[in-house]
């Protein structure tokens, strides 16, 4: 059972898959839901600072590099431009909770990994990110552990 736990852990982790397969694939494994949730939370929040530190450095170091350094300047220059926007229109508790419901709702190409790189481009603070974002991955996983009981009980 320790592996199984391992397994959802790393996959929580990983960029597409994140705490919604994870938790997904925790209840085709039977584990319990509970301690699930709990390791596919902690799993998708690891890499957060990580790339709320270094993705925007990566991606200006990028936009020197002759393959990539188009599609990195193109990246930076969209993310500051939309990051001007939102803070424009949207105080600081707007942009927070545009944040949380951005990674909070499961839907393709949203999550952990792209609200902590959008959070980064925008420059919010760590505290800010990290809080919105963590309360987001709280309720990705309440919508993915309902989904995940209910699905497969009707199995």
């Amino acid at each position: 059972m320790l592996i199984d736990y391992l397994k959802i852990f790393f996959m929580s982790m990983l960029p597409v898959i994140e705490l919604r397969g994870a938790m997904l694939y925790s209840q085709f494994l039977e584990l319990p839901i509970i301690p699930s949730y709990i390791v596919c939370i902690i799993g998708n929040m690891i890499p957060v600072p990580f790339i709320y530190f270094f993705a925007r450095k990566l991606l200006s170091w990028g936009s020197e590099k002759p393959l990539i350094g188009t599609l990195c300047r193109i990246l930076l220059q969209n993310g500051e431009k939309a990051g001007r926007k939102v803070t424009e229109k949207a105080s600081r508790r707007g942009t927070f909770l545009a944040l949380l419901l951005f990674v909070g709702i499961p839907l393709p190409g949203t999550g952990a990994w792209t609200g902590t790189l959008a959070a980064s481009i925008l420059d919010m603070g760590i505290k800010h990110t990290a809080g919105a974002v963590t309360l987001g991955v709280l309720l990705a996983g309440i919508i993915m552990m309902t989904a995940g009981v209910l699905g497969f009980s009707l199995l």
